[in-house]
């Protein structure tokens, strides 16, 4: 999908969105949406979503572009066990509107696994962003991230830490040579911005 498609899709989306839903809400689904497309996958294995859960959620948030989001669905998604284990965690601690939460659960373990910072594999515009889908809609979970953890890092060290796989060997963060690496800044620019800039600068070649 190139990135002018890309950007335009995020902004039918937005258009498409039903108004009673919040507005953070909407521009969150919307973005990883977006980005989802973009990996080249089709929705479904780039949101982490079944084709039934995805048709959900598009007839809930989406419901005028629902017809675009099932034509854009591609392959069935297929879960491994570290995405299902993301995702199971993340459920227990659900504390927004399950319509939202549940399919977002399952949309933040898969774009967990993408390469970049979490928040940009989500198609947010900073991290900031991300900590307020987590306290909107993992609240006890956003909780327990007392000393503000990248999120990624977090995520699978509280994973690992329930199924008894130890992380981490320095018994304490102060005792850890890494320290940077879990706490250090994640600065870079959002990739819908990134995308947009893109576009702006293919479409002035063309010209």
């Amino acid at each position: 999908m190139s990135e002018a498609s890309a950007i335009a899709f995020y902004d039918r989306l937005v258009a498409a969105a039903d108004p009673a839903r919040d507005p953070f809400d909407v521009h969150i689904l919307a973005a990883i949406l977006a980005v989802a497309l973009v990996d080249g996958e089709g929705l479904a294995a780039g949101a982490g979503l079944d084709h039934a859960d995805l048709a959900r959620l598009a007839e809930a948030v989406f419901p005028a572009a629902a017809d675009e989001i099932a034509a854009r669905g591609g392959p069935a998604h297929q879960r491994d066990a570290e995405e299902a284990s993301v995702r199971d965690v993340l459920l227990v601690f659900m504390s927004g509107d399950p319509v939202i939460s549940r399919p977002l659960a399952a949309m933040v373990a898969r774009r967990c696994k993408a390469p970049r910072h979490l928040w940009q594999d989500l198609g947010l515009n900073a991290r900031s962003e991300l900590k307020s889908l987590m306290t909107r809609h993992f609240a006890g979970f956003a909780a327990r991230n007392r000393g503000d953890m990248k999120w990624k890092k977090f995520i699978y060290r509280t994973v690992c830490g329930a199924e008894g796989i130890p992380l981490c060997p320095a018994p304490t963060c102060a005792e850890c040579d890494e320290v940077e690496v879990c706490f250090g800044d994640e600065d870079g620019a959002s990739r819908l911005a990134r995308l947009a800039a893109g576009a702006g600068t293919a479409q002035s070649r063309a010209i």
